[in-house]
C-alpha cells in the first residue's frame, strides 16, 4: 500500500510540475504572440501601460537634465499643468508652457553650471495606469561656492502618452527657499 501511495504521489508531482510548466509555456506563447501582432519584429514582449508611462517619464527627466528643451516640450500633453509649492519662487500652479512668473529653468538654470548639478538620479518609486511617482534631487551650487542637494516626490500623470500633470513635493522647502534666497545674494539697489 505505501509503495502504490508513493507512485500515485510521485506521478501527481510529476503531472502537476508539467501542468505548472506548460500554463508557464501558454503565457510565453500569447506574450510571443501579442508581441506579433503589435507589429513588433523582436521577440520581447509588449510593453504595458505602466512600463510605457515608467519610460516616458524617465524621458522628460532625462530631457530636463540634458537642457533638452525641444525634446521637454514634446512630450507634454497640450493640456499640461504643473504644481510646485506655494512658498517657492516658482512656486504654485500653471499650466501650460508660457508662465508670466519665474519658473523652475530660470531658477535652477544659473545654479546648475554642470552635469553634476543637472543629475536628478529619479528613481521610480511607483507607477499605475495613470501615474508614475518618482524619488529624484534637486540640486545646485550657488556663486559663492555653498551647495545644495535636496530631495523631492513628483507625481506625475499621464494622458494619451503624454505628460499631462506634474506635481512637486519638497522633503524640506524651508531649506530650497533659503538656499535660493542666499544664492540669489543680496538685492541691490541703484545709487542716486
Amino acid at each position: 500500500m505505501k509503495k502504490i501511495m508513493s507512485v500515485l504521489l510521485g506521478m501527481a508531482l510529476v503531472f502537476g510540475a508539467a501542468r505548472v510548466l506548460s500554463a508557464q509555456d501558454e503565457k510565453d506563447d500569447k506574450k510571443v504572440q501579442e508581441t506579433k501582432m503589435s507589429g513588433n519584429k523582436k521577440k520581447d514582449p509588449v510593453m504595458n501601460t505602466k512600463e510605457k508611462n515608467t519610460k516616458l517619464v524617465l524621458d522628460v527627466f532625462s530631457a530636463i537634465e540634458r537642457r533638452d528643451n525641444q525634446r521637454f516640450t514634446e512630450l507634454l500633453h497640450p493640456d499640461f499643468e504643473i504644481h510646485w509649492p506655494p512658498s517657492l519662487p516658482y512656486g504654485g500652479t500653471s499650466r501650460g508652457l508660457k508662465v508670466d512668473h519665474p519658473t523652475w529653468s530660470e531658477t535652477w538654470s544659473p545654479l546648475q553650471p554642470t552635469e553634476a548639478e543637472r543629475k536628478m538620479d529619479p528613481r521610480v518609486v511607483a507607477a499605475s495606469e495613470e501615474e508614475v511617482v518618482v524619488l529624484w534631487h534637486q540640486r545646485g551650487a550657488s556663486p559663492a561656492g555653498d551647495r545644495f542637494d535636496g530631495e523631492v516626490i513628483g507625481v506625475y500623470q499621464v494622458r494619451e502618452g503624454k505628460l499631462a500633470r506634474a506635481q512637486m513635493f519638497y522633503f524640506d522647502s524651508v531649506v530650497v527657499v533659503s538656499f535660493l534666497a542666499k544664492a540669489k545674494g543680496p538685492a541691490t539697489t541703484p545709487k542716486p
